[in-house]
């Protein structure tokens, strides 16, 4: 987060709005305002943002307090150099684009949506056009609005990258049955991954905590014991192997924000193309078949190789429980074809 042209401020400086391009701000804590919530604080001297907005932003490990991450709710003390990244201000509400999306189902409580990769769930920084939300609004009349304006619908999410099922509420009562579901952890989720080393287990449960990286903001880590840190729960099961690579069904018991990619590479086997977690982003065909890649040689994937494949509900109208399958992705199953096929 760091920016060494960062503008420096002092924090009788209250001309919050950021300039064209601003994004980092800094600010030394004056004396009267020790004490004070790091998230007021921060309120009082940026313009335009609601509190709601700083808090989340901080929480999200945008602000560091003399170098480190913080909480919102850190009591400051004067003199502390207060480095702060401002938030995107969201649009006030969704706008709609004709987007083709992959209804699985629909009826007059809930849409399921088999989500391409590359397509965002709702607006954030950097993405406010082109997500799911986007293209919901644009197809659908009605849609939950228990989220806000820039989620309407949105009982879940996937990553970015992350292809496959997603359960849409049209109205605010299938909105909150669903999110009781997820709540009690009566919804049932299998996925579907390719890992870049052996597992050595058939199958096992992964119970490791997830937290905050400690310095790398996009990132979570396995932390013990630490504020940030939630239990989290991986049940897991090898399909086949094939020389460093192994497919292997994923069975999440909590939602943590990405769980099945830290979990797998707390493991020693993280997902093919994860940008975050293995340390490269594509793959070719001699790279899966464990050669030098060749010059020129076309990319076969280039995102995490993790599809979410079945979704299991009570539905909130009915009662019925249904389970609602995607198709696996065609660059994955790509990647399946050429580890299955042998070197001619």
């Amino acid at each position: 987060m760091s920016n060494d042209n960062a503008p420096e401020s002092d924090a009788g400086d209250s001309s919050g709005d950021p300039d064209e391009g601003e994004v980092i701000r800094d600010f030394v804590v004056p004396e009267e305002s020790r004490g004070m919530r790091l998230d007021f604080f921060l309120c009082q001297l940026c313009d335009g943002y609601s509190r709601t907005q700083i808090r989340a932003a901080v929480q999200e490990g945008a602000a560091e307090v003399d170098g480190k991450v913080v909480r919102p709710s850190l009591k400051l003390k004067a003199g502390q150099k207060v480095r702060f990244e401002l938030p995107e201000l969201p649009p006030d509400d969704t706008v709609p684009e004709n987007i083709v999306i992959d209804v699985l189902h629909e009826d007059d409580s809930i849409v399921v949506v088999n989500k391409s990769a590359g397509m965002v769930v709702h607006p954030a920084r950097g993405n406010w056009s082109g997500t799911l939300t986007s293209a919901l609004a644009y197809r659908f009349q009605n849609l939950s609005d228990v989220g806000g304006p820039s989620r309407p619908g949105i009982v879940h999410r996937l990553d970015r990258d992350t292809s496959g099922v997603i359960v849409i509420a049209k109205t605010n009562a299938a909105h909150t049955h669903l999110s009781q579901q997820f709540h009690d952890r009566l919804v049932e989720k299998e996925y579907f991954a390719i890992t870049g080393a052996p597992i050595d287990r058939d199958r096992d449960l992964i119970e490791a905590p997830i937290g905050r990286h400690p310095y790398q903001r996009d990132k979570q880590a396995i932390r013990e014991d630490h504020e940030t840190s939630r239990p989290a729960s991986t049940f897991y099961e090898v399909i086949s192997r094939h020389g460093r690579f192994t497919q292997v069904r994923l069975k999440p018991k909590t939602g943590r924000t990405h769980q099945l990619r830290v979990h797998l590479a707390h493991i020693g086997s993280p997902i093919i193309c994860d940008r975050l977690y293995a340390g490269h982003a594509e793959v070719t065909e001699s790279m899966l078949r464990g050669l030098p890649r060749k010059p020129g040689e076309p990319i076969v994937l280039d995102r995490q190789a993790l599809h979410a494949r079945r979704l299991t509900i009570t539905h909130p109208q009915s009662g019925e429980r249904m389970t609602f399958e995607a198709p696996i992705a065609q660059d994955i199953a790509r990647v399946i074809a050429i580890l299955q096929t042998p070197a001619s």
